[in-house]
C-alpha cells in the first residue's frame, strides 16, 4: 500500500458511487427501514449489518442476510422518492471537472442498478461528467466479481495497467484487484477505515482532491 501519493500511470478512473461520489447513507437507512417494516414487520431493521455489505448488489445482500428479496421493490421505491436528499461529498464536483479537463476517462461502477445510478447522477447535475455509468444489473456477476470493472475498461478503451478503481468498501477493492487494476481506498465516507486498510489497497485517499496528485496531473497518452 502506498502511504504517500506517488503518481501512478493512469488514463481511466472507475468510481464506486455511494460513499465515494455521494453521501447517501441517510437515505439508504430510511429506505431500508421502510422496506423492512413493510415486508418483514416490526422490530429493529438490521441496517448496521446491511451497511457491512455495501458495494454489493441489493439482491445479493438480501441473500447473504437471509432476508426476503421482496424488500427490493419498496427499497428502490423509497430510494427514488428520497433521492433529492442525496448530496455529493465536498470537493467531488470540482474533482470531476478537473479530471475531465485534464483528459481522464471516467466511469462509474456501482452496486446500484444502472437506471437508478444514472437517475441519481443526472439529478445532481454530474451525469455528463462520466462516459459510462454501469450498474450491477448490467453485468453477469456483481462485485466482488471483476465483471463491472472489466466492462468499464472495455467501454473506456483502457487496459488494467492504466486504470484505477476508487471504492469505499472491501467489495470494491476485491473487484478492482480481480480485474487487475489499481485498487484505491476512499476514506471520506462512513466505511470503517480499518476494514479498508486491512484489505491492503494499492493507495489510500483521505479526501477527494488527493486523487489529482495520485493520477500525476495528466493522463497517459
Amino acid at each position: 500500500m502506498r502511504g504517500g501519493l506517488t503518481p501512478l500511470p493512469t488514463r481511466a478512473i472507475v468510481f464506486d458511487l455511494d460513499g465515494v461520489l455521494v453521501d447517501s447513507v441517510g437515505v439508504m437507512r430510511e429506505a431500508f427501514t421502510v422496506a423492512y417494516r413493510e415486508v418483514v414487520g416490526p422490530g429493529e431493521p438490521p441496517f448496521a449489518e446491511y451497511s457491512k455489505h455495501l458495494g454489493r448488489y441489493f439482491p445479493d445482500i438480501m441473500r447473504i442476510m437471509g432476508l426476503p428479496l421482496a424488500l427490493q421493490e419498496p427499497f428502490v421505491r423509497e430510494s427514488y422518492r428520497l433521492a433529492h436528499r442525496v448530496r455529493m461529498f465536498d470537493g467531488v464536483p470540482d474533482l470531476l471537472r478537473s479530471l475531465r479537463a485534464d483528459g481522464y476517462r471516467l466511469a462509474v461502477a456501482t452496486g446500484k442498478s444502472g437506471p437508478r445510478a444514472r437517475s441519481l447522477l443526472d439529478g445532481l447535475g454530474v451525469l455528463t461528467q462520466f462516459e459510462h455509468v454501469l450498474g450491477s444489473d448490467e453485468v453477469a456477476n456483481a462485485k466482488p466479481a471483476p465483471d463491472i470493472v472489466l466492462r468499464a475498461m472495455e467501454l473506456l478503451g483502457a487496459g488494467p495497467d492504466e486504470t484505477m478503481m476508487i471504492g469505499d468498501a472491501v467489495t470494491d477493492l476485491a473487484s478492482a484487484r480481480a480485474a487487475g487494476v489499481t485498487a484505491v481506498a476512499a476514506l471520506w465516507g462512513e466505511s470503517d477505515p480499518s476494514d479498508l486498510l486491512a484489505a491492503e489497497p494499492d493507495a489510500v485517499l483521505h479526501k477527494p482532491g488527493e486523487l489529482v496528485a495520485l493520477c500525476g496531473g495528466g493522463p497517459l497518452a
